[in-house]
Parts: structure tokens; sequence; C-alpha cells
């Protein structure tokens, strides 16, 4: 049996959600939780009425923090939303008194399984969540630059015609403003990608994997869809125990901190980080990225 809980039902939470009633997996049983209760009983019963044409047999419920004690997943949705003209930074706050409420009722159950975060600023909200839980770091994991990569492998495909997932390329570092396209290490079919494109079109490319939340923010309010995938695909890898590599915010023991790094996924969560071997140029980036990071959760003067 394969649960999973969702704390917090607002778009992403319920983007995730959805991706889990209408798409193939292992997922048997699915516990939203909110603060507003009656916003998940809805959610519970809208998701419900999908299962009939679902390929799914799924059980899904509202619930409280005591169903978390057999859950093999926890997804933490749950916070303020990057509004219209904010940073992710913008949020740290907010979400840090979010999580601190979260948290402390987590540590009230008996859950034992890998937690997923997905509320910006997520880096900082990621080792918020490893600082305050007291779990090994490699069960609690960000959704990091997942989505950024996604972005970029989708907009290389766009420009060259190449199916994304022919596309390996990272993007490495924050989910934010400092995070790059490690193009050094990038790939297409087993050709170097910046053979393929020019030092404009990467740069183009970069900047609109960089700036493509802001662009959807403007002009829909949030963005949902996409971020719903990469905690699905997550998800996947998790109970396939797939050992499949994704550039999630893991902790590097190093540094001490969680960032967006290519990471191989399994069923203990994060099974290993893969080393980076960046030319001089982009170390400077993944450092100042690093250091962006830092600069977020020092305002929060956690022990």
């Amino acid at each position: 049996m394969n649960k999973v809980a969702i704390i917090g039902c607002g778009n992403v939470g319920m983007s995730y959600a959805f991706a889990l009633t209408v798409q193939v997996n292992k997922v048997n049983e699915l516990v939203l939780i909110d603060i507003n209760r009656d916003k998940a009983e809805g959610e519970a019963m809208d998701l419900n009425h999908a299962l009939t044409y679902s390929p799914n047999q799924l059980k899904i419920y509202a619930g409280d923090y005591s169903d978390l004690d057999d859950a093999n997943i926890l997804v933490i949705a749950a916070g303020k939303n990057q509004e219209v003209g904010e940073t992710r930074s913008d949020l740290i706050f907010k979400n840090y008194d979010v999580f601190d409420n979260i948290i402390s009722q987590i540590k009230k159950t008996k859950f034992d399984g890998i937690i997923l975060i997905a509320t910006n600023p997520l880096d900082v909200m990621s080792y918020v969540t490893y600082k305050l839980s007291g779990f090994p770091h490699e069960r609690v994991i960000g959704s990091g630059t997942t989505l950024d990569t996604a972005r970029l492998r989708h907009l290389v495909g766009q420009k060259l015609k190449i199916n994304p997932k022919n596309v390996h390329a990272y993007v490495i570092g924050e989910h934010g403003d400092s995070e790059f396209v490690a193009w050094s290490t990038a790939m297409i079919g087993v050709g170097k990608l910046t053979n393929e494109l020019s030092a404009n079109s990467r740069s183009r490319i970069s900047y609109d994997v960089k700036n493509s939340a802001y662009d959807i923010i403007n002009k829909k309010g949030n963005t949902s869809y996409g971020i719903g995938m990469c905690l699905l695909a997550l998800t996947n890898a998790i109970l396939d125990n797939s050992h499949a590599i994704f550039t999630v915010s893991c902790y590097d023991p190093k540094k001490k901190i969680y960032y967006g790094n290519p990471a191989v996924i399994g069923a203990k969560g994060v099974e290993s980080r893969q080393k980076l071997d960046l030319p001089h140029d982009e170390k400077i980036l993944l450092d100042e990225s690093i250091y962006s990071i830092e600069g977020e959760i020092n305002k929060l003067k956690l022990k």
C-alpha cells in the first residue's frame, strides 16, 4: 500500500493531486490536508468524480495530521503564493511561520517517510524543513530546479525541433533569480549542445528559463501544472525505486545548505548527489547562487 499525503490544497497541491489521479502510478491512497477543511473536502470530492475515467484505483479523502502515521510520501505545498511583482525570496518570513506550525504538527505523528517540498522560496524552505523536522537530509527533498530544467529542455527542444526528452541539460543552484544553466554539461543526443546553439541563443534561453515563472504569474496569476508533473515524476521515482536523476534541492554536506543539484532519486529519497565538474565561470555562478541562498537563510536566524 502506497500512501501520499498533501499539505496545502492550493493550485500547486491540487495540480499534483490531479496528476496523481489521472496518470498511471503506484499510489493507492491520497489524503488531502488543508487549514480550510471544507476546501480539502471539496477537492477530494471533485477528484473522486474523476476516478470513473482514470486508469487508477485510488482512495482519495480529506484528512488531518493523524493520517500521516502510515504515509510513504508527504508533499508540503502550503504557504503564501508569489504575487505579481514579488520574488520568491519575498515570501521567506511568511512561509517560515507557516512551516514552523506545519512541522510542529508533523513531529507529533508517526510519519517516517519522505518529505517533498514545493513551497517558495524553495531551497530555503527545504533547509527549514530539514532543520526543524530533524529528519535525515536524504528524506527531505525540495523540487529544486526540476521545473526549471523542464522549462530549459522544452525551450531547447522547441528551438532545435527535437523531443525535449532527448535534451540532457540541467539548471543548477537556487530555484530563483541566481539559478543558471550548466551549458558545459548540456548534451543533445550524443553531441554537445553548445555546438548546436549560438551564444546568443543560449543567452536568450537562459533568460526565458529564469523568467518563465514571472511571465506566467503576470499572465495567469500562478504556476501549477509544471510543478505538479515534476512532483509526480519524483513520486514515481521514489515508489518505483527507479534511481532516476533529477535536479532536486538536496543537502550538500560540505556547504551545509540545500540547492538544486542533479541527484539520484530512489526508495530512500536522495540516493546520491551527482558530482559537478564545472568550468571556472560556472563554478563562480554556483558559488554566487549558494551565497544568495545562505543570505536568505541567515535572515531567519535559525539555530
